[in-house]
């Protein structure tokens, strides 16, 4: 009886040891044999990043042996290799939206080929590789160059429209050029700008015209408004306000650029508002 007691005892001891050793064991951190990384490159306003896992050569042949050719590759090791862009690009040659994809790659002797694919549980549990779902299809071009150990992803010779994607590894430098409409993306980002300027101002103006009937300021709330936008709504708004300080010619020819500018425009949702307005004012000076 007392032996069994003994043992018992010596299992409950030995059960609380493993359980205070879990948290210490869950907070083990080794060596990853690819750890994960992540470069990130501005190009003009637009910003490209690549995520991977990093494997090393450790005295391998790499291509055609360790990665075979003319075989779907994820571009590094784990799960797949992603990358993404804030704007839309040009990749290779081929147009893609902003976004998130899986570069997956085709090494090949007769010359590499790199796809994005929309699927980034590539390889993740043994999904499949899916080329109906690429986004683009490129070929890269490939140069020798000294021993790298590690699997690296290098963005070179970037200006303000367009960066080079390089991945090196071994003795292999494999390259994808990559273009950005910079030009246009600014531009669309000084109309948003604008957009949110005159908005902010138009609705100053609405707002200061009824709350404190101080229609000077409203004025030139309104006039800040149509500068930066000149939408028939902020060309309305200021003609109400014109028409309130007893400026009707003044506010017929805002409420006729309005009602010009709305026929453009399916939302023309003050439409009868507009038309009544031009008819009360026609013979107030």
């Amino acid at each position: 009886m007392r032996t069994m007691k003994n043992q018992l005892l010596s299992c409950m001891a030995s059960a609380l040891m493993t359980l205070s050793a879990m948290p210490a064991l869950a907070q083990l951190k080794l060596p990853a044999s690819s750890p994960a990384a992540k470069v990130t490159q501005e190009v003009g306003v637009s910003e490209i990043s690549v995520e991977y896992s990093s494997p090393a050569v450790k005295g391998r042949k790499v291509w055609g042996e360790l990665v075979p050719n003319d075989k779907a590759w994820r571009s590094g090791a784990n799960s797949a290799t992603k990358i993404t862009f804030s704007h839309p690009v040009t990749f290779g040659g081929k147009a893609v939206p902003a976004g998130s994809y899986a570069i997956v790659s085709l090494p090949s002797q007769k010359g590499w080929k790199v796809m994005l694919n929309t699927d980034l549980g590539l390889w993740r549990g043994g999904a499949p590789y899916d080329t109906s779902k690429d986004v683009a299809s490129v070929s890269a071009t490939t140069t020798e160059i000294p021993s790298r150990e590690r699997l690296t992803y290098l963005f070179t010779d970037t200006t303000d429209n367009s960066t080079r994607l390089d991945l090196e590894w071994e003795k292999l430098r494999v390259s994808v050029p990559i273009t950005v409409d910079t030009a246009a993306i600014a531009k669309a980002n000084i109309e948003d700008a604008q957009k949110g300027i005159a908005g902010m101002h138009v609705s100053a103006a609405s707002y200061v015209a009824e709350a404190t009937k101080d229609y000077a300021a409203a004025l030139k709330h309104a006039d800040a408004a149509v500068a930066a936008n000149g939408t028939w709504y902020n060309h309305w708004v200021r003609a109400g306000v014109l028409s309130q300080m007893g400026k009707y010619s003044e506010a017929r020819k805002a409420a006729q650029t309005a009602w010009d500018l709305g026929q453009k425009d399916k939302n023309f949702f003050y439409r009868d508002q507009v038309s009544k307005a031009l008819a009360e004012w026609k013979n107030k000076k």
